[in-house]
């Protein structure tokens, strides 16, 4: 009997240094390059222009004061300067806290006192976001932050020209002082018990997961890498840009946030090689009404994760978009994010059926979620993975890391998998009732308690219904306190624009009561049956 535990290989050794120093060995390697080429903003740059710019900015940072282990807030979507911060807060041990540009004030309010921010870097308004309105409603309630600095402004300008003023001794003293395993990026993932938790991620772990994402997409200092998913997440800091980096290739940004258009436009003006997105962007731009005019013929690889990929949108993706070494990711937060990856050279099959095989240093084991015991191939069970690209931690919290991680240093996902005996993952479940809406990991209990601040709400409970554009959609179950006139309309106005817009119930259910075990818990398996009927939905069909 095989058992459910496989280990990726070890012929390539781990990056030994921080992502400052491996920035300054690629810029070596290949300083005439193509580094960073922004296209709504109009900027390109090589790599010995990209390192001496972060390097800028880096000095920029210490004429501001910011110290070893100091968090730095940045809050905006995708730009140039999103990616000149988190090299240059990585050059001189700053930890970089990613704050999703969809955050409304109260989510915002809780990254920057929980991480202790003390400086923030935003963007003034992105889409229907005021950030500066924002910023100026928590400034009270934020004691930690110093100062805010707006980019796209005098102050933005200021900062950066004050690095002038630095000497390069100044940054090379800070760069002395640097290992691979000290923290510098906090990333918040929705939590179950209703607020987000920090993941806290080292050198060690984002340079060497970008590093071997980019090793198994072949890449070399030839490869121009679309990258149109944000920058707050690790699929864009990380599979994008360290991966990038790491190998001499440019990381090409088509727009702030997706658009399908603009991914053409830059796939074509840039000869781009790979291209990544979850499947709602790909679908998005295979719908394109551009699509048969442009250019895609560069196109050879790239990365799809977030969701699972139908077979069809895989076929079209290879013969459409010119992607015959597309891959298949998975991995969470936590695990730097990549844990397994297809290989660019397997059959279609598994790259729709399964989420790959375990990355290079990495261990993946398939566990009874009650025993631990690992389970036979072929059995159901959580997915764990242990190795370097397990966070350090939860940021100032011990007791929700321990809960994760296990006293042998396994990452326990929460999710159902089983794996065949060649140590391919099918990911069939989750233990938890995280909801995955068009890629975004969505939490009910967070939903859940913020629903409770309304006067009217006794209870609610939030379920995830089939949806046929983004997987899944959010669902509220509500009970109101007696004499109440809510409605539906009221429930999700009352969410509009107080979180994020992907948090946002679709739909709104009232009843007397939920159904329970004998032990008081809600089922909520019931609360979907419930659900289906009352809005007509299949759970195979979506469309329905």
């Amino acid at each position: 009997m095989q058992l459910s535990y496989a280990q990726g290989s070890t012929d390539v050794p781990l990056l030994a240094e921080t992502v400052g120093e491996n920035l300054e060995h690629t810029t070596a390697r290949f300083p005439d390059r193509d580094a960073l080429i922004v296209r709504h903003q109009g900027i390109r740059c090589t790599y010995r222009e990209f390192d001496e710019a972060t390097d800028r900015l880096a000095k920029s940072f210490l004429h501001l004061g910011v110290e070893l282990g100091d968090r730095v807030g940045i809050w905006g979507p995708n730009s140039a300067e999103w990616v000149g911060v988190q090299y240059a807060t990585a050059k001189i041990g700053a930890i970089l806290v990613n704050v999703n540009p969809a955050y409304r004030s109260a989510e915002l309010e809780y990254v920057l006192n929980q991480s202790g921010c003390r400086f923030l870097i935003s963007a003034p308004s992105y889409l229907t976001s005021d950030y500066r309105a924002m910023v100026a409603e928590v400034e009270g309630s934020t004691p930690a932050l110093e100062r805010t600095i707006f980019l796209d402004s005098p102050e933005w300008n200021d900062l950066f020209d004050a690095g002038d003023a630095v000497p390069d001794e100044e940054l090379w003293e800070r760069e002395s002082l640097l290992d691979a395993d000290q923290p510098i990026n906090i990333q918040y993932t929705s939590g179950t018990t209703g607020f987000p938790k920090g993941a806290t991620l080292t050198h060690r772990n984002i340079l060497n997961n970008g590093y071997f994402c980019g090793e198994r997409l072949g890449y070399s200092e030839q490869d121009r890498v679309c990258i149109p998913v944000p920058f707050y997440h690790c699929f864009g800091m990380v599979i994008g840009n360290l991966a990038c980096t790491t190998h001499g290739a440019a990381m090409v940004v088509p727009s702030a946030g997706f658009d399908a258009g603009a991914v053409l436009d830059a796939v074509e003006a840039e000869a781009c090689t790979s291209l990544y997105g979850v499947p709602t962007m790909f679908i998005a731009t295979l719908e394109h009404e551009d699509l048969d005019k442009r250019n895609v013929s560069t196109l050879r690889t790239g990365v799809m994760a977030g969701a699972p990929c139908p077979i069809e949108v895989m076929n079209r993706v290879i013969d459409e978009l010119n992607m015959g070494q597309i891959t298949i990711a998975y991995g969470m937060t936590e695990l730097s994010p990549v844990a397994t990856q297809t290989l660019r050279d397997d059959p279609v099959e598994l790259r729709v059926s399964t989420v790959g095989v375990a990355h290079p240093h990495v261990e993946i084991k398939i566990v009874d979620p009650e025993l631990g015991d690992t389970v036979p191939c072929g059995t159901s069970g959580e997915f764990c993975a242990r190795g370097y690209s397990v966070m350090q931690g939860y940021w100032n919290d011990s007791e929700r890391t321990a809960e994760s991680i296990d006293n042998d240093g396994w990452m326990h996902s929460g999710d159902l998998a089983v794996m065949d005996e060649d140590g391919y993952v099918q990911i069939v479940g989750r233990l938890k009732d995280m909801i995955i809406r068009g890629g975004e990991n969505v939490y009910p209990r967070e939903i859940e308690e913020y629903l409770y601040t309304h006067p009217d709400i006794v209870d609610a409970q939030v379920i995830g219904v089939p949806d046929a554009r983004f997987g899944e959609q959010i669902m509220a179950w509500v009970q109101t306190r007696e004499g109440s006139s809510l409605s539906e309309g009221d429930v999700i106005d009352y969410c509009s624009g107080r979180i994020a817009h992907f948090k946002v119930p679709k739909y709104v259910r009232f009843t007397d009561e939920f159904p329970m075990t004998v032990t008081g818990k809600v089922q909520k398996f019931r609360l979907r049956e419930m659900a289906l009927f009352e809005l007509g939905l299949d759970p195979e069909d979506p469309n329905s």
